[in-house]
């Protein structure tokens, strides 16, 4: 079946179902079991293994990204595998406008998002002062303003039917300051303290929100953010096993999911609590550090 691509800001493809595969199935028990995830950051590294983690589960997925080659190869590859609609949306999140037009989009599509993952984040290395003041900008709309609103939109949709998942990728970066990284660490901080918060308020519905809080990992974002030069990213973790380690968290409704950590690193990650930041700053800073 071609393409049928509509031009920005969205791109949507029809469903794939042919005929013959709807008239063998139950629509009565299988259609309404089925479970749609958005996921923004679909397009590489966890974001994309998360794709793939719904979609062997059998759910249809709203993948967001830049990335219009990438998404559309996302979604070849998942509906030739299985039996799933995946709809493709372009969109940079950097634009003040783009989480409410997505949400439009979504309701005006007639699509039900029963997930919602908020993935996509960046980050960059060096001196404040010495940065880009739009790079860090851009990086506060996505890490934190995009993540908001969204969550925002489709928490309204969730509350009033009763159900609904969160997944709030945040960091380990989340759990002290990050000199040399001042903004990112900054903006991972407050997607774990919002997400926790939110979790709380809504503790007698069936609405879960989950923090997923991984250590360095295979993607993108080391060679991004400059920090594949970085004693930080020697031993990354499998962006594989963080996406499956988040999506089961998201499942059993966690409130955080630390992972992607060595032994020695889950046991500095217990001592930060208790060790002064004029240790500990100095230290964070020298990982940082390009060797």
């Amino acid at each position: 079946m071609e393409e049928s691509i509509q031009e920005v800001p969205f791109i949507f493809q029809s469903p794939p179902f042919k005929l013959k595969t709807l008239k063998n199935t139950c629509k009565r028990s299988y259609y309404p079991m089925k479970k749609t995830a958005l996921i923004t950051g679909a397009s590489s590294g966890i974001g994309k293994e998360l794709a793939h983690i719904h979609a062997q589960k059998g759910g249809d997925l709203i993948v967001i990204a830049r990335s219009e080659n990438k998404l559309i190869a996302l979604k070849k590859e998942l509906e030739s595998k299985y039996a799933i609609h995946v709809t493709v949306l372009t969109k940079d999140l950097t634009e003040p406008e783009a989480p409410q037009e997505i949400y439009e989009y979504v309701k005006t599509a007639g699509l039900q998002v029963d997930y919602l993952i908020n993935n996509a984040g960046f980050g960059g290395l060096g001196k404040f002062h010495q940065r880009k003041l739009k790079d860090d900008l851009s990086m506060i709309a996505v890490n934190i303003t995009a993540l908001t609103s969204l969550t925002h939109y489709f928490l309204q949709d969730f509350v009033k039917r009763n159900e609904g998942k969160i997944l709030n990728v945040s960091s380990s970066a989340a759990l002290t300051p990050g000199p040399l990284q001042a903004v990112y660490y900054a903006s991972k901080a407050y997607v774990t303290s919002f997400s926790n918060a939110l979790a709380e308020e809504l503790y007698a519905t069936n609405i879960t929100v989950t923090t997923l809080m991984p250590g360095a990992t295979e993607s993108k974002f080391g060679e991004v953010s400059g920090m594949d030069k970085t004693a930080v990213f020697v031993n990354l973790a499998s962006a594989q096993k963080v996406a499956e380690d988040g999506y089961n968290g998201m499942m059993e409704g966690k409130l955080d999911v630390i992972t992607g950590l060595s032994p020695i690193q889950k046991l500095l990650t217990k001592l930060i609590p208790l060790t002064p930041k004029k240790i500990l700053l100095p230290q964070i800073r020298k990982m940082q550090e390009v060797s």
